[in-house]
C-alpha cells in the first residue's frame, strides 16, 4: 500500500517560535538583567515581546515574494503561509495598540511626556507612524473579504508598491522615534543587550531594503 506524504504546513511553527523567542528577549532583557519588576511581565512586558514578534512577522510576510523576485530560493510552503503569517502580525498589532494606550501615562512610559505632562515631539511623531501604519494593516486586512476583493483596481492599489513602502516606513518611524533617545545610549542597555525598539528597527531595514529591490513599480 502506497503511503501518502504528509506535508506539515510551517506556519503556526513560525509564529510560535517568533513569538517565544521574541518574549524570551524581552523577559531576559527586562526581568533577569534588567530592574523591571516580575509583577510586570503579564502586561508591560508581554506588549513589549508581542510587539517584536508582530513586527517580525509582518516584515517576513511583506518580504518573501520580493526576496523571491530577487532570485532567493524561498520554500512554496512558506510562500503559502503568508497569509495566515499576515493575519497573526495583524492581530499582534491590534493588541499591542490596545495594551499600549492602557500603559500610555508619565509614570510607566516618563521619556515620552514633557515636564508640563503634554507628549514630546518624538512621542508625538512615534504615534502617527503607528497610528499610520496600522491603519494600513487594517485595510490591507479587510480589503480581501469576499466583497471587496471583486474591486481589482482597489485591491491592486492596496498591494501598490508605493503604498506598501509607505505603510513599512511608517512602521520604521514608529520605531525610530520611540526608541532613538535610549540606542544612543549602549551604556544604559541592560546587560548589553539592544533595546527591543532597536532590535525591530533592524528587521525593518533589513525588510525595507528587500522590499526596495523586489518589488517592482508596476506592483
Amino acid at each position: 500500500m502506497k503511503k501518502t506524504k504528509i506535508t506539515i504546513n510551517p506556519t503556526w511553527t513560525i509564529v510560535f517560535w517568533t513569538f517565544a523567542i521574541s518574549m524570551a528577549y524581552a523577559i531576559l532583557r527586562y526581568n533577569v538583567i534588567g530592574p523591571v519588576p516580575w509583577k510586570d511581565l503579564p502586561f508591560y512586558i508581554l506588549n513589549k515581546g508581542n510587539a517584536l514578534s508582530a513586527f517580525i512577522l509582518l516584515t517576513i510576510n511583506f518580504s518573501l515574494g520580493p526576496l523571491k523576485k530577487l532570485g532567493v530560493r524561498v520554500p512554496g510552503r512558506w510562500m503559502k503561509s503568508r497569509k495566515i503569517m499576515g493575519i497573526m502580525g495583524f492581530l499582534q498589532v491590534f493588541i499591542h495598540v490596545i495594551m499600549s494606550f492602557i500603559l500610555l501615562r508619565p509614570s510607566i512610559y516618563g521619556k515620552f511626556f514633557a515636564p508640563d505632562g503634554t507628549l514630546t515631539l518624538f512621542t508625538g511623531l512615534n504615534l502617527i507612524g503607528g497610528i499610520t501604519a496600522f491603519i494600513f494593516l487594517w485595510i490591507y486586512n479587510i480589503s480581501f473579504n469576499m466583497e471587496l476583493r471583486k474591486d481589482k483596481e482597489l485591491i491592486s492599489f492596496i498591494t501598490s508598491r508605493n503604498v506598501t513602502l509607505f505603510a513599512i516606513f511608517m512602521a520604521g518611524a514608529h520605531l525610530f522615534f520611540m526608541g532613538i533617545e535610549g540606542w544612543l545610549k549602549p551604556e544604559g542597555w541592560h546587560g548589553g543587550m539592544p533595546p527591543i525598539s532597536l532590535v525591530g528597527f533592524v528587521f525593518f531595514m533589513i525588510g525595507l531594503v528587500i522590499n526596495l529591490l523586489g518589488r517592482a513599480d508596476r506592483e
